[in-house]
């Protein structure tokens, strides 16, 4: 990895609700990330009216233009998101959608973890396999491993929004670690083309 290089990474949210597993888990990201990167919690893409191209055709409203300069200003991005109906939450599929319709696409060749958390034994495995579907689209470098899928969230995270279980803790820190690794090899290889 290079000397002294620090990573910034935006963090953003598949969920809404403010007391949600998954904000819960993106709050905890600065503490738990190495030395090494910068977790900066991204504004939010419950702004984002409903995609319409009508509605492009008359610009790109704010807040997209906003998280597409965050994205684009970020080595990497962390999404962390719940499982709706077996997939990914529809107004962060609508985020998606809106973010690849911008000039100079943010997300193109941009280096990309997934977590997840959920109250059931698989952890919102589905939607992170649905959101990689789309994302593939968007020419994104994911990160494979190690996976976050936090199980039976409503046990590790505490009433005050903390994430108190240490195997969680360790583990995420275990792929922010391995993802700045990604990240430096992916910059490398950038700068070599």
């Amino acid at each position: 990895m290079s000397e002294g290089k620090t990573f910034r990474v935006l963090a953003i949210g598949g969920s809404l609700r403010k007391g949600s597993y998954n904000r819960c888990v993106i709050n905890a990201l600065p503490e738990l990330a190495p030395a090494n990167v910068e977790i900066v919690i991204g504004p939010s893409f419950g702004d984002f009216p409903l995609y319409d191209s009508d509605l492009q055709a008359e610009g790109f409203p704010a807040p997209v233009r906003a998280m597409g300069d965050a994205i684009r200003a970020a080595d990497g991005v962390v999404i962390v998101t719940p499982e709706y109906n077996y997939s990914v939450p529809g107004y962060l599929k609508n985020g998606l959608d809106w973010i690849s319709r911008l000039p100079d696409t943010p997300f193109f060749g941009k280096p990309v973890a997934l977590q997840s958390a959920a109250m059931s034994m698989l952890g919102g495995a589905r939607a992170q396999y649905h959101l990689r579907q789309i994302l593939v689209f968007l020419d994104v470098l994911v990160f494979n491993k190690p996976e976050v899928f936090i199980t039976f969230a409503q046990n590790k995270i505490d009433a005050e929004g903390r994430l108190h279980d240490q195997q969680t803790r360790d583990f995420i820190t275990q792929q922010l670690t391995g993802f700045a690794a990604f990240m430096d090899r992916v910059g490398d290889t950038k700068k070599g083309a």
